[in-house]
């Protein structure tokens, strides 16, 4: 909550400005939990965000971190690739077999995304910074959602790379080159099947109904458009996929992991992101496992057709 491009801010949900004195936004605080609290009317999902943006700015050192984190600070950290607030946390060295992988997860996105804020934001000329959180922070929504988007893929590739060396990934997958603005996040390949997976951050909840993602930020029909492109995908390289999968951020759905059923004959689940690895792992209800001979025959086909956005 309140680390997407997209999410409104803790001073947005507490109906403060970000140079709130510390009893301004103590004030702010109960007021706002009255007003969303469920014994009185409230909504039970902004209350709780309530609390979450209270827990992120309600002390000092709290506060200070979170304005760094978030541009409303001098020395914000950026969204880039490389800033430290968006790579893995440190950890010991892991010196197990990672899963092979292939393509650029977030890639297109996020040069997608150079375009457009270059043009809103500086007229096509060169920015200090495109990935300053205050600049994002006052982007269209469509800009933000690119590199909310590339976001989520990253994370996803960081972590199915834990997977092991059983699984084989491919990520900013085109289907059909012809059209580029259709792709695959990413393809997986494990003994528990073939899925083909999509990364997505709304910057809200979301809701599943009829095989289908709804909510106030949802768009289109994300998972009938993840199947048609598994289903071309899986027709040129004369594969069969298990299953797709939909990931969200944890804080944007209400059970981790959500098994909808079939589409147009796909078994598809929504799962929150620490669910992943456990899906990936197991695979979903009603999906055909992949093992033996299979698996190094499908891996073959899919190298000889995949093609990056």
């Amino acid at each position: 909550m309140f680390d997407s491009p997209l999410s409104a801010s803790a001073y947005d949900v507490l109906a403060v400005t970000p140079d709130a004195t510390d009893e301004d936004l103590r004030k702010a605080y109960r007021l706002r939990l009255r007003q969303t609290h469920p014994d009185t009317g409230g909504d039970a999902a902004l209350f709780v965000q309530v609390q979450r943006a209270w827990e992120l700015v309600g002390t000092p050192d709290a506060r200070a971190t979170y304005d760094r984190g978030h541009g409303f600070g001098e020395g914000a950290t950026s969204f880039a690739p490389d800033a430290p607030q968006w790579r893995p946390p440190s950890r010991a060295a892991d010196t197990r077999p990672r899963a092979r992988s292939f393509g650029q997860p977030g890639g297109w996105r996020r040069e997608r995304y150079l375009t457009l804020i270059r043009e809103w934001a500086g007229r096509g000329i060169e920015l200090p910074d495109p990935y300053d959180p205050a600049l994002v922070r006052g982007a269209p929504r469509e800009v933000r959602r690119l590199l909310a988007d590339a976001l989520a893929e990253e994370a996803t590739a960081r972590i199915v790379a834990d997977l092991g060396m059983g699984y084989t990934v491919w990520h900013d997958v085109a289907p059909d080159p012809r059209d580029p603005d259709v792709k695959l996040d990413h393809i997986v390949l494990g003994p528990s099947g073939l899925y083909a997976v999509l990364s997505e951050d709304f910057g809200a909840p979301v809701r599943t109904r009829r095989g289908e993602l709804i909510g106030d930020a949802v768009v289109g029909s994300p998972v009938a458009r993840l199947v048609l492109a598994a289903r071309g995908l899986g027709r040129s390289a004369k594969v069969k996929f298990s299953g797709a999968i939909v990931v969200l951020p944890d804080d944007d759905v209400t059970t981790a992991i959500d098994e909808i059923g079939r589409v147009k004959g796909l078994p598809v689940a929504v799962v929150g992101r620490s669910a992943l690895t456990t899906v990936l792992r197991r695979g979903v209800s009603g999906a055909r496992e992949i093992g033996g001979n299979e698996l190094f025959d499908v891996r073959t086909r899919l190298q000889q057709t995949v093609r990056f956005a």
